[in-house]
Protein backbone atom coordinates (compact mmCIF):
# COMPACT_ATOMS: atom_id res chain seq x y z
CA UNK A 1 0.00 0.00 0.00
CA UNK A 2 1.34 3.65 -0.86
CA UNK A 3 -0.38 6.42 0.68
CA UNK A 4 -0.14 9.66 -1.47
CA UNK A 5 -0.81 13.17 -0.39
CA UNK A 6 -0.97 16.51 -2.77
CA UNK A 7 -0.30 19.59 -0.97
CA UNK A 8 -0.08 23.52 -3.12
CA UNK A 9 -2.44 23.96 -4.95
CA UNK A 10 -4.63 27.36 -5.24
CA UNK A 11 -5.79 30.36 -6.47
CA UNK A 12 -3.48 32.36 -9.56
CA UNK A 13 -4.06 34.68 -12.13
CA UNK A 14 -3.17 33.65 -15.77
CA UNK A 15 0.17 33.65 -16.24
CA UNK A 16 1.27 32.88 -12.61
CA UNK A 17 2.84 29.59 -11.26
CA UNK A 18 2.14 26.69 -8.64
CA UNK A 19 3.99 24.06 -7.45
CA UNK A 20 2.16 21.18 -6.74
CA UNK A 21 3.65 18.46 -3.73
CA UNK A 22 3.11 14.83 -3.36
CA UNK A 23 4.37 12.92 -0.41
CA UNK A 24 4.25 9.19 -0.56
CA UNK A 25 4.51 6.79 2.25
CA UNK A 26 3.93 3.06 2.79
CA UNK A 27 5.63 0.71 0.12
CA UNK A 28 9.18 1.37 -1.25
CA UNK A 29 9.10 5.27 -3.23
CA UNK A 30 11.14 4.03 -5.47
CA UNK A 31 9.31 1.03 -7.01
CA UNK A 32 6.77 3.26 -8.69
CA UNK A 33 6.84 5.51 -11.47
CA UNK A 34 4.74 8.68 -10.60
CA UNK A 35 1.97 10.46 -12.60
CA UNK A 36 0.01 13.62 -12.16
CA UNK A 37 -3.51 13.51 -13.84
CA UNK A 38 -6.00 16.23 -13.65
CA UNK A 39 -9.74 16.41 -14.16
CA UNK A 40 -11.41 19.87 -15.08
CA UNK A 41 -15.04 20.09 -14.12
CA UNK A 42 -17.29 18.03 -15.71
CA UNK A 43 -14.58 16.27 -17.90
CA UNK A 44 -12.84 12.84 -17.39
CA UNK A 45 -9.53 12.52 -15.69
CA UNK A 46 -6.79 13.60 -17.70
CA UNK A 47 -2.67 12.58 -17.76
CA UNK A 48 -0.68 15.68 -17.08
CA UNK A 49 2.93 13.99 -16.64
CA UNK A 50 4.92 11.33 -15.65
CA UNK A 51 8.26 10.16 -14.48
CA UNK A 52 9.94 6.82 -14.08
CA UNK A 53 11.06 5.43 -11.16
CA UNK A 54 14.09 6.42 -10.98
CA UNK A 55 13.73 10.39 -11.99
CA UNK A 56 15.35 9.83 -15.66
CA UNK A 57 12.61 9.99 -18.32
CA UNK A 58 9.48 12.37 -18.10
CA UNK A 59 7.04 12.44 -20.62
CA UNK A 60 4.05 15.05 -20.62
CA UNK A 61 0.81 15.70 -22.66
CA UNK A 62 1.21 18.48 -25.50
CA UNK A 63 -1.07 20.88 -23.46
CA UNK A 64 0.98 20.97 -21.30
CA UNK A 65 4.70 20.66 -22.72
CA UNK A 66 7.13 23.50 -22.22
CA UNK A 67 4.61 25.10 -19.25
CA UNK A 68 4.80 22.14 -16.68
CA UNK A 69 8.06 20.20 -14.79
CA UNK A 70 7.72 16.99 -12.83
CA UNK A 71 10.47 15.75 -10.80
CA UNK A 72 11.23 13.50 -7.68
CA UNK A 73 13.09 13.09 -4.24
CA UNK A 74 13.40 9.40 -3.96
CA UNK A 75 15.27 10.36 -0.53
CA UNK A 76 12.30 12.50 0.70
CA UNK A 77 9.60 10.31 -1.17
CA UNK A 78 8.43 13.16 -2.83
CA UNK A 79 7.18 13.63 -5.92
CA UNK A 80 6.56 17.50 -7.59
CA UNK A 81 4.77 19.09 -10.51
CA UNK A 82 5.91 22.97 -11.24
CA UNK A 83 3.50 24.65 -13.07
CA UNK A 84 4.37 28.02 -14.97
CA UNK A 85 2.62 30.26 -17.45
CA UNK A 86 -0.85 29.01 -16.17
CA UNK A 87 -3.79 29.01 -18.54
CA UNK A 88 -7.06 29.18 -17.19
CA UNK A 89 -7.88 26.04 -19.33
CA UNK A 90 -5.77 24.47 -16.41
CA UNK A 91 -8.06 24.76 -14.30
CA UNK A 92 -8.96 21.48 -12.70
CA UNK A 93 -8.17 18.97 -9.46
CA UNK A 94 -4.76 17.88 -9.58
CA UNK A 95 -3.86 13.91 -8.84
CA UNK A 96 -0.66 12.11 -8.29
CA UNK A 97 -0.24 8.77 -9.02
CA UNK A 98 1.52 5.42 -8.54
CA UNK A 99 2.33 3.25 -11.41
CA UNK A 100 4.26 -0.04 -10.77
CA UNK A 101 4.11 -0.99 -14.71
CA UNK A 102 7.40 -2.11 -15.55
CA UNK A 103 7.92 0.41 -18.33
CA UNK A 104 7.18 4.18 -17.52
CA UNK A 105 4.94 6.57 -19.12
CA UNK A 106 1.70 5.25 -19.41
CA UNK A 107 -0.63 7.92 -20.20
CA UNK A 108 -3.62 5.45 -18.47
CA UNK A 109 -5.25 6.05 -14.98
CA UNK A 110 -6.12 2.67 -15.18
CA UNK A 111 -2.38 1.62 -15.13
CA UNK A 112 -1.96 3.63 -12.01
CA UNK A 113 -2.46 1.60 -8.46
CA UNK A 114 -2.57 4.36 -6.19
CA UNK A 115 -3.64 7.50 -6.09
CA UNK A 116 -3.83 10.93 -3.90
CA UNK A 117 -7.07 12.80 -2.96
CA UNK A 118 -6.52 15.77 -4.91
CA UNK A 119 -5.29 19.28 -5.04
CA UNK A 120 -6.82 22.34 -6.88
CA UNK A 121 -6.22 24.38 -8.96
CA UNK A 122 -7.65 27.34 -10.14
CA UNK A 123 -6.75 29.70 -12.80
CA UNK A 124 -8.29 33.01 -13.44
CA UNK A 125 -7.88 35.07 -16.41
Amino acid sequence: QVQLVESGGGLVQAGGSLRLSCAASGRTFSDYHMGWFRQPPGNAREFVAVISRNGGRTYYADSVKGRFSISRDNVENMVYLQMNSLKPEDTAAYYCAADSSVVAGSASPYDYVYWGQGAQVTVTS
